[in-house]
């Protein structure tokens, strides 16, 4: 089954500032997408929900210092990508 991601525009606005301030991960980024797309269970991704304030949200890693923050709809195919940035700043 492949997914669909659903970009919003306050996402799109994130991660553009992200990806500009941190283009070294540019490709580490993509690389998250395709596989989220494919698989968001794949134990690379290290998915996870997340708890406290963001009850009912669940994260990604890009890489060990960066996450996306995603609402992932396991009734249907969606994936609608919330935030993005550091640990800290995603939490």
């Amino acid at each position: 089954m492949t997914y669909k991601l659903v970009y919003t525009e306050s996402y799109i606005r994130r991660a553009r500032k992200f990806l500009k301030q941190h283009s070294e991960i540019h490709k580490q980024y993509r690389k998250t997408l395709e596989l989220l797309e494919l698989n968001p269970y794949h134990p690379s991704l290290r998915l996870h929900r997340l708890k406290g304030r963001l009850i009912g949200l669940s994260s990604v890693s890009i890489n060990i210092s960066y996450r996306i923050a995603i609402d992932l709809i396991i009734e249907g195919d969606e994936i609608l990508l919330v935030n993005i940035g550091k640990h800290d700043q995603v939490y």
